[in-house]
């Protein structure tokens, strides 16, 4: 059985940067395109990022340029550096599988960016 395990949030100011991780036991991690999907209060989850098995990239609109998203696959373990935090990144961060997020959910990390 697949688990996923999110970390890393933190409550940040504005402009600030934290990294997540997610560590991913259980499966073929190299072999999966892998995705950090967020849900913020009161609205659906949504695509961050996700990369390719080769480490190709792709980022939604509202955070490229400020998050890069990596992976080791020797470490079965997802990373998502968030730099230029903004009040509207503030969710719960949640990695999965993707296009299909055929993974159970994990608990997910909680990103708070205040001042």
């Amino acid at each position: 059985q697949v688990q996923l395990v999110e970390s890393g949030g933190d409550l940040v100011q504005p402009g600030g940067s934290l990294r997540l991780s997610c560590a991913a036991s259980g499966t073929a991690f190299s072999n999966n395109v892998m995705g950090w999907y967020r849900q913020a209060p009161g609205k659906a989850r949504e695509l961050v990022a996700f990369i390719t098995s080769r480490g190709g990239t792709n980022y939604a609109d509202s955070v490229k340029g400020r998050f890069t998203i990596s992976r080791d696959n020797a470490k079965n373990t997802l990373y998502l550096q968030m730099n230029s935090l903004k009040v509207e990144d503030t969710a719960v961060y949640y990695c999965n599988a993707f296009p299909e997020a055929r993974y159970s959910w994990g608990q997910g990390t909680q990103v708070t960016v205040s001042s």
